[in-house]
């Protein structure tokens, strides 16, 4: 039986409690669902600025008292932004969770968006979008998803783009809070060494009065586009990213994919892993990862090589996929890779800010908590012939995409 605690204020904010008696620190999440999926085409990177921007006063704090009151205090503050939630976070000691949450909520309902400020922080994001262009392993990863997904809007970027970012105003960013930032969307979410009754008495008195309505829909499916997509860049390496279309996050198939995944390169004993790097050194890391999200998901292997390297690289990928579409992979195989992902789960939530993390996307995406024996269960039910068919859906070479950044002659 889980401990954790759930209320559902009377304006529709939730608050997610789960009490661990032994610890001395709490991970406090104030999470908003909305994301670059949720922007206009007029919009894209206004969430993620928006993110910094609440980091920069309110009413009552400036950016310094802002930092000072949970950092001063022994805690540590940060947030970041996906394509389908925002969350604001602090890990404080156990003390010093309400005034952790009073900090938090303060940043969501009260930032000033001062139009200095925002001009200043635009700066800070275009210095980011060109930080991220400067390194290829990561570019690489966005790159891959919008050539895949292209104008879907689970394709853009969530950093935006130099125009879009730049064109925002006050009123813009106010617009965009007032349309998503709802009490609906809006979920605290507290794991660590406190009383739930105080941490619902402090939500009740700062939460409780966020306007409520809101109106959300999940967009298509997003249906990826294959082909091979090189930008000639004058790096040492070539990096690469190579995927498919996966499961959403309400397909039963993510467990499948979550073993498929782990199997083909989630870990050092993976097959990609094993195979490209450590009987061949052929890269120095290869690996592999799922993403899912309410409408869909991908599948990517991901990698840096030389230029000399990248064409064997590439077979030995397209090796290990039609290997497991027409083999499979074994029992013994199957029940180790099973092994790695659960010892994975429950080693995580040794942490606060793991069981606070996966109580909050339980909710947000669920709305219901999802216990850690239900997740086990699913995973101990996924079968050989599981993999084998999911293998046979999603890896063939007509449906896979490349997207490589490196020092390619035109």
């Amino acid at each position: 039986m889980s401990d954790i605690v759930k209320y559902t204020l009377d304006n529709g904010v939730r608050v997610l409690v789960e009490p661990v008696g032994h610890v001395k620190s709490a991970a406090i999440g104030l999470w908003c669902k909305t994301g670059s999926r949720h922007e206009f085409d007029s919009e894209a990177g206004i969430t993620h600025l928006i993110e910094h921007m609440l980091f920069k006063g309110t009413d009552s704090r400036t950016a310094k008292d802002i930092a000072e009151e949970i950092e001063g205090r022994g805690g540590s503050l940060n947030a970041f932004t996906d394509k389908e939630s925002t969350c604001y976070y602090c890990r404080t000691l156990s003390d010093d969770a309400e005034n952790g949450i009073e900090v938090l909520s303060d940043m969501m309902l009260h930032s000033l968006i001062d139009p200095e400020e925002l001009s200043r922080e635009q700066g800070v994001v275009l210095e980011e979008i060109k930080r991220s262009e400067d390194e290829p392993g990561d570019h690489v990863h966005d790159l891959h998803i919008h050539n895949r997904w292209g104008d879907h809007p689970l394709g853009k970027p969530i950093i935006g783009t130099p125009e879009s970012v730049s064109s925002f105003k006050q009123q813009h960013i106010r617009d965009y809070m007032d349309r998503r930032y709802r009490a609906e969307n809006v979920v605290l979410s507290v794991a660590g060494n406190v009383a739930p009754e105080r941490v619902l008495k402090t939500a009740e008195s700062i939460l409780g009065k966020i306007p409520h309505t809101t109106q959300d829909s999940q967009p298509a499916r997003p249906i990826g586009k294959a082909g091979k997509f090189l930008e000639s860049k004058d790096v040492e390496q070539v990096h690469f990213c190579i995927g498919t279309d996966g499961t959403s996050i309400y397909d039963e198939d993510i467990y499948v994919l979550a073993v498929l995944d782990s199997a083909l390169g989630g870990s050092m004993s993976s097959r990609l892993f094993q195979e490209i790097r450590e009987k061949r050194g052929l890269v120095y890391s290869v690996g592999s990862y799922s993403l899912s999200y309410g409408a869909g998901g991908a599948f990517t292997v991901y990698g840096g090589t030389s230029p000399e390297n990248w064409p064997l690289v590439q077979e030995l990928v397209r090796t290990e996929f039609d290997k497991v579409i027409k083999d499979g992979i074994g029992l013994e195989e199957l029940e180790r890779t099973k092994r790695h992902l659960k010892g994975n789960m429950v080693l995580a939530l040794e942490g606060m800010s793991s069981r606070m993390m996966r109580m909050s996307k339980n909710e947000l995406h669920h709305g219901r908590e999802i216990p850690l024996e239900e997740t086990i269960a699913k995973l101990d039910a996924v079968s050989a012939d599981d993999i084998y068919r999911l293998a046979g859906k999603i890896l063939p070479e007509s449906l896979i995409s490349t997207t490589a950044i490196g020092s390619f002659e035109a």
